[in-house]
C-alpha cells in the first residue's frame, strides 16, 4: 500500500447536479470534483472522509441504477485518461481509470494488441465498465472484468491499495467487480491479446429456427447474439439494419436479429448488400445506440437460456404486447470475480428494455420474476430488484467481499443508500 499523503487539505468545490445518459436517474452532489492525477484524487478522497462526505464516482453515465447517486462528494474522472504504460511482450497494458473503451482500443491498435472481448457500447469509462460486470457475447470469453489483472485504489484515507492477481488473487476477485465500494479505481491493468480483424455477419431468422440453431451457432462461432423483436417496429428502436435481403425468414414480427463474428484473416471491407463487413476488433465490436430506454438485464446459466427466453417471450406476446423493445441475448464465460453476474457459471444474459416515460415496472417484475427462478444475477448497471437477503443466494463467495469491503473501507464512505440496501 502506498501513501498518498500530501500537507494541504484539498478544495472539494461546489456541488451540483447530475443525470445519467438516459435521464432516468438523477440527484444534487453537494461537492463535485474532477482531479487530473492521482495524487489529486487521493487528497480529494481524504478531505471528503475527513469531512465525514460519503463519496461515489461517476463513469459515463451509462447505469440506470443508482450507483452513482451521492448527497456528498461527486468524483468525474475524465480528467485521468490515457495508456500509462504496455508491456507488449506479456500482452499487458495500464491505463487510467477515466479512459474510454473506445480509446482503449485505438491505442492498442497502434502497439498490435487487441482487446480479448468488449461490450456494444466503447463510450463507456473503463473504471464504470468493469465495476459493474459490462460484458459482450462468447460462449468461451468472460466480461470485461475478466480481462483486468491489477488495479490501483484509493482508499478512504487517501492511501493507495496495489491489487495484483498474481500475488493477490483474492483481493483481485474482490475488486473485479466491485460496485466502487472498495476505493476509486486510478488505474488497471489489463491482459491483452495479439490484435486480431474480426468478420461480422447479420441475418434475420424465426425465433424456433433460431433457438433450434442456437447451439450450434454458440458453440460454432467466436461471437454469437441476437436481438427478439416482437414486432416490425422494435428493431426500429434500437437502430438495427434491415437485413431482409440476406434472410431465410421474409416475416418482420416475432423473428430474432441475429449476429455472428469471428477472426479472419481478410483485409478490412464491408458489404452492405451481404451485411457482411471486416475490421480491426475493436472497429467491430461496438453498436450506436440512442438512448431512448430503460434497460433491465439478468444472467443465467446457460443451460436454462432457451427455456427461459421462451417464457419471457410468451409473457411480451401475451401480457405485455404494448413492450415491444427487443430482447438481447448474450452469452457470457463464468469466471472468477466475487460479485460478477458470470461467477463460476458459464452464462447467458437476457435483457428487457421499458420505454422513458411508460411505467413499465409491472413488465419489468414479471420478467423478474421468471428469470429469478434460473438463480438469475443482475448486471449491477442495470434495473433490477434484488435485495440484501438475495446476496448470499445468488453470491457463493459475498460473504468473503463483505470481509474485504469492511476492511478497506470499515466507514463505508464509498457506499450510498442504494448499495447500502443491498451490502450494508
Amino acid at each position: 500500500m502506498n501513501d498518498g499523503l500530501q500537507t494541504s487539505p484539498a478544495r472539494l468545490g461546489p456541488g451540483g447536479h447530475w443525470r445519467n445518459w438516459v435521464g432516468n436517474q438523477s440527484f444534487i452532489a453537494r461537492h463535485k470534483a474532477e482531479p487530473a492525477s492521482e495524487k489529486e484524487l487521493a487528497a480529494l478522497v481524504r478531505e471528503a472522509s475527513r469531512q465525514n462526505l460519503p463519496i461515489r464516482v461517476a463513469g459515463s453515465g451509462h447505469s440506470f441504477t443508482p450507483v452513482v447517486a451521492t448527497s456528498g462528494l461527486l468524483l468525474s474522472l475524465m480528467s485521468m485518461q490515457g495508456l500509462v504504460s504496455a508491456d507488449v511482450d506479456r500482452k499487458r497494458v495500464v491505463v487510467r481509470a477515466g479512459t474510454k473503451i473506445g480509446d482503449i482500443g485505438r491505442a492498442l491498435k497502434r502497439i498490435g494488441l487487441s482487446l480479448a472481448n468488449q461490450g456494444d457500447i466503447d463510450t463507456q469509462a473503463i473504471a464504470g465498465a468493469l465495476s459493474t460486470g459490462t460484458h459482450g457475447t462468447g460462449i468461451g470469453l468472460g466480461c470485461l472484468s475478466s480481462q483486468a489483472v491489477g488495479m490501483r485504489l484509493v482508499l478512504a484515507d487517501g492511501a493507495v491499495l496495489e491489487v495484483d492477481a498474481d500475488r493477490e488473487p483474492d483481493m483481485m476477485a474482490a475488486a473485479q467487480v466491485s460496485i466502487g465500494m472498495l476505493g476509486v479505481i486510478s488505474a488497471v491493468t489489463l491482459q491483452a491479446v495479439t490484435a486480431y480483424n474480426l468478420k461480422e455477419r447479420l441475418w434475420r431468422d424465426d425465433f424456433e429456427a433460431c433457438l433450434e440453431q442456437h447451439d450450434e451457432l454458440a458453440a460454432n462461432n467466436r461471437h454469437f447474439s441476437f436481438f427478439w423483436c416482437p414486432v416490425a417496429e422494435s428493431r426500429h428502436l434500437y437502430c438495427l439494419p434491415d437485413v431482409s435481403a440476406v434472410s431465410p425468414s421474409k416475416r418482420e414480427h416475432d423473428v430474432c436479429e441475429i449476429k455472428v463474428m469471428n477472426v479472419t484473416d481478410e483485409e478490412p471491407f464491408s458489404d452492405e448488400k451481404t451485411f457482411e463487413r471486416v475490421a480491426y476488433s475493436s472497429e467491430i465490436y461496438p453498436i450506436e445506440y440512442i438512448p431512448n430506454f430503460h434497460e433491465l438485464e439478468y444472467a443465467i446459466p446457460v443451460e436454462n437460456g432457451k427455456e427461459a427466453l421462451r417464457r419471457v417471450r410468451e409473457l411480451m406476446l401475451t401480457r405485455h404486447t404494448d413492450c415491444i423493445y427487443p430482447v438481447e441475448y448474450r452469452f457470457v464465460a463464468g469466471d472468477a470475480g466475487m460479485l460478477s453476474p458470470y461467477y463460476k457459471r458459464p452464462s447467458v444474459t437476457v435483457s428487457v428494455s421499458g420505454a422513458p416515460g411508460i411505467d413499465y415496472w409491472a413488465y419489468l417484475l414479471d420478467v423478474d420474476a421468471i428469470l429469478r427462478q434460473y438463480g438469475a444475477r443482475p448486471h449491477w448497471g442495470k434495473l433490477h430488484f434484488n435485495t440484501a437477503e438475495d446476496m448470499p443466494s445468488l453470491y457463493p463467495r459475498f460473504q468473503d467481499f463483505q470481509a474485504i469491503r469492511r476492511r478497506l473501507d470499515p466507514s463505508g464512505r464509498f457506499l450510498n443508500d442504494h448499495l447500502r440496501n443491498l451490502f450494508a
